[in-house]
């Protein structure tokens, strides 16, 4: 099952028709979800506070119904139900995707600050679901038939690599698979490494073992490979320009322990212009 959070923004509406797609794709139900106070979906108040309930629980349901609707232009076929969530959409919503294959939000809510590039749902979701995320934002134009994914030799790459891979199968989109370094010594306090040391090939090798094996189910899956002397927010950006779908782990190396998510997948999350898929490390 795939859930999709909304709340009546543009955004939203974008999340929940990318969510439909996918859910035909992967022919599993979509459960479209809408959070209000929880005070106000208990249906337990009582006086004045009784009709404020009742404006909310209709103001939800309207909601809910323009989201499918949507979903139904997009994917006629796929099951969908609707589900008012109580409480922080945050919490409802990570609650509300146990056992889930997939939550996915739109990028900005009604509810955030102008000139916020992402919302605090999103954030939120992102670190804390139990499942995969996808951010999904408002289109610039149509996608160019490619997934990107990123990875930096960390034990989240063998999931990010099985999501993209999967991912670009469905959607019958290539693969480009980008691996962004700087040099050992650049810039950080290290020793110098040995003059015969070639940091690139080693790069170049960590990508080829990742993807070693990884080509044989999709025989007939594109496959670009690049490694890039960048850093990796500048090169993932510039590589996912126009893709379908960005995709990366919730953590890489170099992380602090404890974070929800870390630096570079945060930075993607603010900047991208396109869907970002979180893939969450031992699932």
């Amino acid at each position: 099952m795939i859930v999709v959070g909304i709340d009546g923004s543009r955004a939203a509406l974008e999340a929940a028709a990318w969510a439909a797609r996918e859910a035909d794709l992967r022919g599993v139900p979509l459960r479209v979800a809408n959070a209000i106070p929880a005070w106000a979906a208990s249906g337990t108040a009582q006086g004045r506070y009784a009709k404020i309930a009742a404006w909310m629980r209709d103001g939800a349901d309207d909601v809910l119904t323009t989201a499918v609707g949507r979903v139904r232009a997009e994917a006629p076929e796929v099951p969908v139900d609707t589900a008012i969530l109580a409480g922080d959409p945050r919490p409802a919503l990570i609650e509300a995707s146990a056992g889930a294959d997939l939550l996915v939000v739109g990028n900005h809510g009604l509810g955030g600050f102008r000139g916020l590039l992402l919302g605090s749902v999103a954030h939120g979701v992102a670190g804390r679901a139990p499942c995969d995320v996808v951010v999904v934002r408002e289109p610039s134009a149509p996608p160019r038939g490619e997934v990107v994914a990123g990875i930096d030799g960390s034990a989240a790459c063998a999931r990010v690599l099985d999501f993209a891979f999967a991912e670009a199968a469905l959607l019958g989109a290539g693969l480009r698979v980008v691996h962004a370094y700087r040099p050992l010594d650049a810039g950080r306090g290290l020793a110098p490494v040995p003059g015969d040391f070639d940091d690139e090939q080693t790069q170049v090798r960590m990508v080829a073992e990742a993807l070693a094996g990884r080509r044989e189910p999709y025989p007939d899956l594109r496959v670009t490979e690049e490694v890039v002397r960048r850093h990796p927010v500048e090169a993932l950006l510039q590589a996912s320009q126009g893709a379908d779908l960005l995709v990366v782990g919730s953590h890489g190396h170099g992380e602090f322990s404890g974070l929800l998510l870390g630096s570079v997948t945060q930075a993607l999350l603010h900047h991208a212009t396109v869907p970002v898929a979180v893939v969450r490390a031992g699932r």
